[in-house]
């Protein structure tokens, strides 16, 4: 096998995706509706403004509408819902995202629950928290787990009565991706276990798993003797960590340690260019289905 042979290439999947949301879009404008997404970002988080950067240009060339919302760090809780309740009126507004982190003094689960659920292209109102608990198909998935499925099913990976262990137990990777994966559906059907903080023997765990998603935050952590060969191996994570031969003196790298697992594993997404395009390409995929549910209501 060529060391590129097994890689799952998330840019050229994400590209895919793009193009068949600039459809629907091109589709909709006929009907004479732009898709249209509004960022709201508090303070001025580095890595949040790239994020937020980088989906304000996936709009652009999709032909999504959007406008860019920036409060001070010290905004009260208050002002920003009533932000989101101006967004949440405004019929040029067909997706509201917020970008976290937020500041202290905001409670992210009072700001979630604020955006319509009809509005929430994250995926994180209650409303549609619970529709993707109960297989309910007409809610938002959350953004990279929906993005990661896409990676698995156009990679040709079954995931039907595979065993699926997922590392981290987050309500915005772990605990969603369980939930997709475990559904009596097309496309899932997997045999899903969490692992976190507290797991006993999680390498043990992870050797069983047909299909390793690694979403806990800890850089490099999935070593080659941890992964059954052949597995398919996803790397979530997003790791800041010190290089001196770096410009900024920083790297990202991953929570798999993908030099050594790439000979062992059947597929392995590299980081970058596997899980974080998918995040991206699913964002726009939800604003442009938010609008033709509106135009169809």
């Amino acid at each position: 096998m060529t060391p590129a042979a097994n890689l799952i290439d998330g840019r050229a999947i994400a590209r895919q995706i793009h193009d068949e949301t600039a459809g629907r879009v091109a589709a909709l404008k006929k009907r004479g509706v732009q898709p249209g997404l509004a960022f709201v970002r508090v303070g001025e988080d580095p890595a949040s403004k790239v994020y937020v950067g980088m989906k304000e240009k996936a709009c652009a060339e999709l032909g999504l509408y959007s406008e860019m919302h920036v409060l001070p760090e010290a905004t009260a809780e208050a002002e920003l819902l009533a932000l989101l309740a101006k967004l949440n009126a405004d019929a040029r507004i067909h997706g509201i995202l917020v970008q976290a982190p937020l500041p202290k003094q905001i409670r992210e689960a009072v700001v979630y629950a604020t955006v319509k659920p009809e509005k929430d292209v994250d995926g994180f109102h209650p409303v549609n928290v619970g529709k993707l608990m109960l297989g309910d198909a007409s809610g938002f998935q959350p953004c990279t787990p929906a993005g990661v499925l896409q990676l698995l099913v156009r990679s040709q990976v079954r995931t039907e009565g595979a065993e699926a262990v997922i590392l981290g137990r987050g309500n915005i990777v772990g605990k969603p991706m369980a939930a997709i994966l475990c559904q009596k559906s097309k496309h899932a059907n997997a045999t899903v276990t969490i692992c976190h903080s507290q797991t006993r023997d999680m390498a043990a765990h992870c050797r069983r798993a047909d299909i390793l998603i690694a979403a806990m935050g800890v850089a490099k952590f999935v070593k080659a003797d941890m992964v059954k060969p052949g597995a398919v191996v996803i790397d979530v994570g997003v790791n800041r960590v010190s290089d001196p031969t770096a410009k900024s003196g920083t790297r990202l790298v991953g929570d798999v340690d993908f030099e050594a697992v790439q000979p062992v594993a059947g597929k392995i997404t590299p980081n970058p260019g596997g899980v974080g395009p998918m995040t991206i390409a699913m964002l726009m995929q939800n604003t442009a289905r938010a609008a033709e549910l509106a135009v169809n209501n």
